[in-house]
């Protein structure tokens, strides 16, 4: 037990569960074992914190199934206070020993009750280092109003949006009917906590509006109505600078919408057809250098901690965010390892840049 031990934590309560366990899958898999000891930790979807297999291909996506963390009957007993760093498992025999300290926290947990702050607050008092984003910046970066707002007034050009929830609807459906085709057809409608394009509608009539709306409010209690806009979907990777040196913005990667209406759940994790990722896409120097200026000020405007993934709408002129996301997809088909990839940066050495972003 004498190499730095890392926790990954990966599963969770929310809606992203599977792909969150298929992110792991990719870490497991790319963590530098001569350097780090690792301690998989599976949340069921029930919140039940579980010792898993050191397994990558149990969280492979393959042929379509989606990973999930099973209640094995084991329960991660968590440090008692902040004096101590042990972490215990209870097996499912009842015998309960040691895994030793833990040193960083790595939790790759996609949407609620996990990249939204609550996992990182209590990793804060147990006064634990972890991988990622603190309590506030994961907390604003899960709630896209709120991103859309601190963009906005942090000068970071954003699209015309609004957000709504069902009891402001039903207590003046016409004022908001008004405000919502005001934006113009086509729209998105999307839950304003959630990720993967879970709930995600595209809405190109507006008597479709109403379906769009109830897959929203299945996932989170407000939805966000977002213009739809015309151009090229561009993402990058974003770091913070080390000693420091100024944040650190990946080539651009690109999604090719070619036979989809928008690059949808199927697109993202099911290597479904209609969709083609290119990375490095193709950027003049100038609208490159314009991409990683806004990236670099989008995360900083949200606070500028662990990782990030920017997701810009390209008009040919001018580049409007779309997402922060605070804790991005590590599958073999994610974007933001394979900007970094892009960039020069190996998976491997990713995932140990992070680490050591977090031990600082």
């Amino acid at each position: 037990m004498n190499k730095p031990a890392v926790a990954v934590l990966f599963g969770g309560r929310s809606s992203e569960h599977s792909i969150s366990s298929a992110t792991a899958g990719g870490v497991l898999r790319a963590i530098d074992r001569d350097r780090y000891r690792v301690i998989p930790i599976g949340i069921t979807r029930d919140g039940a914190f579980v010792l898993e297999d050191d397994d990558p291909d149990k969280f492979a996506l393959l042929d379509g199934r989606l990973p999930e963390v099973v209640d094995n009957g084991t329960r991660v007993r968590w440090p008692d206070s902040a004096l101590t760093r042990e972490l215990h498992v209870v097996d499912a025999d009842g015998t309960e020993r040691s895994l030793g300290d833990v040193d960083v926290v790595f939790p790759i947990l996609h949407g609620r009750f996990g990249e939204d702050g609550t996992i990182q607050g209590m990793l804060e008092l147990l006064d634990l280092p972890y991988v990622g984003g603190g309590v506030l910046m994961s907390a604003l970066g899960m709630d896209k109003h709120m991103t859309k707002s601190i963009l906005r007034s942090a000068g970071v050009p954003v699209v015309p949006w609004h957000r709504v929830t069902r009891a402001a609807l039903d207590r003046d459906r016409a004022l908001w009917d008004g405000r919502i085709r005001s934006l113009g057809l086509p729209v998105f409608v999307k839950p304003n906590r959630a990720g993967s394009s879970v709930g995600v509608s595209k809405v190109d009539s507006w008597d479709e509006l109403d379906a769009a709306l109830d897959l929203a409010f299945a996932e989170d209690s407000a939805a966000l109505i977002e213009q739809a806009v015309v151009g090229r979907e561009i993402e990058c990777g974003v770091l913070p600078g080390r000693d420091g040196a100024p944040t650190r913005v990946s080539l651009p990667g690109e999604i090719v919408v070619t036979g989809r209406a928008f690059y949808d759940f199927d697109a993202k994790y099911l290597d479904a057809a209609g969709i083609e990722l290119v990375c490095p896409t193709s950027l003049h120097d100038g609208e490159l250098a314009e991409m990683q200026r806004i990236a670099a000020r989008a995360f900083e405007a949200l606070g500028g901690e662990g990782l990030s993934r920017v997701d810009f709408f390209f008009t040919g002129t001018e580049f409007f965010v779309n997402e922060v996301n605070t804790m991005p997809g590590f599958t073999p088909i994610s974007m933001f390892p394979k900007c970094w990839i892009a960039t020069g940066m190996s998976y491997p050495d990713l995932i140990t840049e992070l680490i050591e972003l977090a031990r600082l």
